[in-house]
């Protein structure tokens, strides 16, 4: 509005000035306008009020779209045009067309469709006949609630509902004191997170990995679902002995450790508390230090997802008299704490 009121204060005091004054003026804004050029954005932005006033001055001088710098004359042309549209649609009242939809049944419609999602608008319509409501078929179907089609089940909804049927397994690798690497291999049981099994090698291979699954799952305990990742070892012979016990191998996506979230989160715990304050001296020294954080995990390690319970579920102790002992766990990097009888 302060710029509609500055543009009328310059428009009717240049009634005032001589024609020289006009022309000097004229030609001093021009060179301005040359020099703001050069300095502003390619794109200029404009307002409402700076529309209106382009398209007053073409309509009481058509010929001003000849001294247009900033913008393009058809600019100019369709703003006039959007105004002439904008001028009748808003003295003709918005009259004409079919009546409003009452609010009440507006909001019946949604809510109809909301609560059946497999209706249609014909379905719709025929309940709202009903109950007296004089709409069309296409009225009903312009304020149904667009409802998205229902994903197919991802990583964490089959997760979810196949937990207790689901083991999962991934490789991390261990340093040892010579500088060479130790592959170390995690099975997970996912409805309680029990560490089922874990093996240590200097070269995973198929072979061994299958040997490794059937120590893991004797006596007919094997899993429907295994989750891994693209690791060589989980081919060939794997796959096939996998197969032989019943066990249907998911692969996860390539790069993307959240779909096995579990045993890598297991990797990170057996990482942060056991293996990142030691240095294996061999195969057998990890084995040894991974087999003990095993039974600690299992038995004396709380997890919040199970309720601050143990993998291996323990009794809650009644007596709360006797004295409280601390039992060092996985060489004294932790401990468990027991109640001894008064």
């Amino acid at each position: 509005m302060v710029d509609l009121i500055k543009f009328l204060s310059v428009f009717f005091v240049s009634f005032c000035k001589s024609r020289s004054a006009l022309q000097l003026e004229n030609i001093a804004l021009r060179h301005q306008l040359n020099v703001l050029r050069r300095s502003a954005p390619k794109r200029i932005s404009f307002t409402n009020i700076d529309r209106f006033i382009f398209t007053m001055l073409y309509r009481l001088w058509p010929k001003i779209v000849g001294s247009i710098a900033i913008f393009r004359p058809e600019t100019l042309v369709r703003w006039h045009r959007l105004g002439f549209r904008l001028y009748w649609r808003w003295k003709c009242g918005g009259k004409g067309g079919r009546p409003k939809v009452p609010l009440e049944l507006s909001d019946l419609i949604r809510e109809m469709n909301l609560a059946n999602p497999f209706w249609g608008a014909p379905r719709i319509h025929g309940e709202l006949l009903k109950l007296g409501f004089n709409v069309s078929e296409t009225t009903v179907a312009t304020y149904m609630v667009k409802i998205p089609q229902p994903p197919g089940h991802g990583w964490t909804t089959f997760l979810h509902n196949h937990l207790n049927q689901t083991a999962s397994m991934d490789f991390f690798v261990a340093p040892t004191l010579t500088f060479h690497f130790l592959y170390v291999l995690v099975i997970l049981d996912h409805a309680r997170r029990r560490i089922l099994h874990v093996a240590v090698t200097t070269n995973p291979t198929a072979k061994w990995t299958a040997q490794q699954l059937r120590e893991a799952f004797p006596w007919n305990t094997a899993p429907h679902f295994l989750i891994h990742d693209g690791h060589g070892s989980f081919k060939g012979q794997c796959t096939t002995t996998a197969k032989n016990m019943g066990i249907r191998m998911m692969r996860t996506a390539p790069a993307s450790p959240w779909q096995n979230a579990y045993v890598e989160r297991v990797i990170g715990s057996i990482r942060r508390e056991c293996t990142d304050y030691l240095i294996a001296m061999n195969e057998r020294q990890l084995s040894q230090i991974l087999r003990s954080y095993v039974a600690y995990y299992n038995q004396s390690r709380t997890h919040l997802s199970l309720g601050k319970n143990t993998p291996l579920p323990q009794p809650t102790k009644t007596n709360t008299t006797g004295p409280v002992v601390a039992i060092p766990e996985v060489g004294g990097l932790h401990y468990s704490y027991h109640r001894l009888a008064a």
